[in-house]
Order: structure tokens, then C-alpha cells, then sequence
């Protein structure tokens, strides 16, 4: 089988690769044409273009680059009619993959997708866009299932593909243990920043992050890189301060840390899987803050592991409260509160409960084989 796969993050390309590997177990004639990153070009695939070129974060941001988005669009649809696959697979990204649904659908082919939408959260109406042009839905988060049946979709819950990606095991892993050893720290404990891996992202949080390493010497502060993003981004913000960085290692780094300050995303929900306390932050155009609180409605937080739990496990500070002031209160909170940590740990240990049994990526790969059958 042909298989045309589109995702457009980080995130994206980790949990397709893992579903890429569990097809080919499947279908070992699979052959893998790709919108994606390095984990999936790993996984077999052949990469049409990296989502380093795709990933444009906040409503002013992407409007900016809309010139970029549709030519990359019509890049994409002309290729995957070129490459002439037996289903599209598109994972998350719903901005661009809920047109490249429309237009793969139009044209006879199988759309399935992966990791609905948040259309939970905003932007409704697309649940009508879904219905018409996508064939299988297969939702991650455990309350979705019930969102689509209450407007009359059936979709397959697979659990969530973190699962397969972060061990059980990881405390006691190589990786883990030699990590200090590794990358040259000291005896202090640290305190990890994961300020995303967009540029917009990284720009707008770590500046803001780093003011905390002053304000608390008694920690060593590790930045988790990302590879694709030029070093030159990173040193205009580190050359002043006293930090270590780590590339590739985020999972170790969260598993060696006392406590971590994470930017809004999958990385939030990893270190709750991975059980490190932390603060999540946010902070973005203003213009594209001012539309987003406009649009999101009857959604009380932004970060996975409150989504999931339905209540704050995690302290979120967005946009203006993501401030010197309260970012120091909270992590004073995370790193000495012990009332509080015990409060984290049951939470983690409870959220982590609803996240299925660690096999989304093998449900995922017997739902895309049932639907070729059909």
C-alpha cells in the first residue's frame, strides 16, 4: 500500500513515525511519501518537506505567512496526486490538513485522520468538514469520543500515542542515568525550560524563562534545543546567562529535573507522563491573544494535562500573567511546597490512568488496515 502522510509539528512527526512503524509490521510493502520531520524520514519515509518550513504559531503569525501556507498547499496537492497513494493519513494540524482532507476526499481517495482537531475548543463548524470529507477519525483524548457521538460521528478512541513514546522504564534507562555525566552538570538540581520549538515561541518565552536563573542559584537551569532551529536563535538570549543547553534529550532532561517551566503543548502532558512538576506558560502576539479569547469558548485552560483532568493539575500562565512576579511564586511552589507536590503526584498518577493502555500506535495501525479492507 501507498500511504500519503501529513503532519505539520514536532508532535506530529513523533506519533506518525511510531504509527508508520506499526503499519509496516502490517503491510511490509508500505511505502511512505511525507509532509513530516526526522522521525518519520527514520521510519521509512520519503519527506516531501520538513515541518520546520510549516509551523506558523498565533492568528497574526500565520496571517503573515499566508503566502507561504497556500504555496505549500498547492505544493502538497499536486504531489499527492502525482504519488497517487492508496489513503491519506493527516495528523493533527488542522489548518492545513482539513483542506488537503477536502481536496484528497474530492479526488477519490481515503482520508484518515489522526488526532482530531480540537474542535472541542473552538472552531466548531468544523465537525461539519469532518464529517463530509474524512472517512476514519481516531481521537486520543478520552473525552472526545463522547464529543463526536454527541453530533453523530462514530470515531475510534486509541488512546494516547504519548504512551508509546515515553517509557515506563525511562528512570532507569542509560539516557537517564548518565545524563549528568553526559552534558557536564554539577551536583545542584535542575530546574529544566522547555520554551517550544517554534521560532515565535522560543522568542517570545525564553527571554522571560531565563530571568529565573538569577533569582535562583541554588539550581543549575538546563534549556531543551530543538536541532532544526539555527543556534543563533538560542545564543541571542543565552550568551548572558548562566544555563546549559541539551538538544534531542528532553525526556532525559525532565527525568533528571527537580521542577520544569514548559511552554503550552505536548511537551506539558510528556513531563506530567514523566511525573516532573511544573509551570506552563504561554505567551504570544498580542492581536493573536486578543482573537483566540474571542473564539475559545467554555474551554477554562489551555495545557493537555488540565484538559484531560478537567481541573488545574498544573498552574498555566498565559500571556500577561506570565510575568517575573508570578513565574518566581510558582516555582517556589513546585520546588518546595511539599502539600502541593503530593497533590501533583496523585494527579499524575491519576491522569496518567485515562491515557489508555500504551498501545495507540498499534489501534491506530489496525484501524488505517480495516479501513483499506473496506
Amino acid at each position: 500500500m501507498k500511504y500519503y502522510i501529513i503532519a505539520g509539528e514536532a508532535s506530529g512527526d513523533l506519533h506518525a513515525s511510531n504509527l508508520m512503524k506499526a503499519l509496516k509490521e502490517r503491510d511490509p510493502q508500505a511505502d511512505f511519501r511525507c509532509w513530516g520531520g526526522d522521525l518519520m524520514a527514520q521510519a521509512g519515509g520519503d519527506i516531501v518537506k520538513h515541518y520546520k518550513d510549516l509551523a506558523f504559531m498565533g492568528f497574526w503569525e500565520v496571517f503573515t505567512h499566508l503566502n507561504t501556507i497556500f504555496r505549500n498547499m498547492s505544493i502538497c496537492q499536486v504531489d499527492m496526486l502525482l504519488y497517487e497513494p492508496d489513503a491519506v493519513i493527516l495528523v493533527d494540524y488542522p489548518g492545513f490538513n482539513l483542506r488537503m482532507a477536502k481536496f484528497a476526499k474530492e479526488h477519490g481517495l481515503k482520508v484518515i485522520y489522526y488526532i482530531s482537531p480540537q474542535i472541542w475548543a473552538w472552531k466548531k463548524g468544523r465537525i461539519k468538514i469532518i464529517k463530509k470529507y474524512v472517512d476514519e477519525m481516531m481521537v486520543i483524548l478520552p473525552f472526545e469520543e463522547d464529543f463526536y457521538a454527541k453530533n453523530d460521528m462514530k470515531v475510534h478512541y486509541v488512546g494516547h500515542p504519548l504512551l508509546d513514546a515515553v517509557s515506563k522504564n525511562l528512570h532507569d534507562s542509560p539516557e537517564v542515568v548518565g545524563f549528568r555525566k553526559q552534558h557536564n552538570l554539577d551536583d545542584r538540581e535542575i530546574v529544566a525550560l522547555l520554551p517550544g520549538s517554534r521560532k515565535q515561541e522560543i522568542t517570545a518565552i525564553l527571554p522571560q524563562m531565563l530571568k529565573m536563573v538569577s533569582l535562583f542559584p541554588q539550581y543549575q537551569f538546563v534549556v531543551s534545543v530543538v536541532e532544526w532551529q539555527s543556534r543563533s536563535l538560542y545564543d541571542k538570549y543565552l550568551k548572558k546567562a548562566d544555563v546549559k543547553t541539551v538538544s534531542g534529550s528532553a525526556y532525559p532532561l525532565l527525568a533528571n529535573a527537580k521542577a520544569a517551566i514548559v511552554a503550552s503543548g505536548t511537551a506539558t502532558l510528556e513531563a506530567a507522563m514523566i511525573g516532573t512538576p511544573q509551570v506552563v506558560c504561554y505567551a504570544g502576539s498580542e492581536l493573536s491573544y486578543i482573537i483566540a479569547k474571542q473564539l475559545i469558548s467554555g474551554i477554562h485552560f489551555i495545557s493537555l494535562p488540565n484538559l484531560i483532568m478537567d481541573k488545574q493539575v498544573v498552574t498555566e500562565l498565559i500571556q500577561h500573567d506570565f510575568n517575573t512576579f508570578h513565574l518566581r511564586k510558582e516555582l517556589e511552589k513546585i520546588t518546595g511546597n511539599e502539600a502541593f507536590l503530593a497533590t501533583l503526584k496523585e494527579d499524575y498518577r491519576q491522569l496518567y490512568a485515562l491515557l489508555g493502555d500504551g498501545s495507540a500506535s498499534v489501534k491506530a495501525a489496525d484501524v488505517v488496515m480495516e479501513a483499506m479492507k473496506r
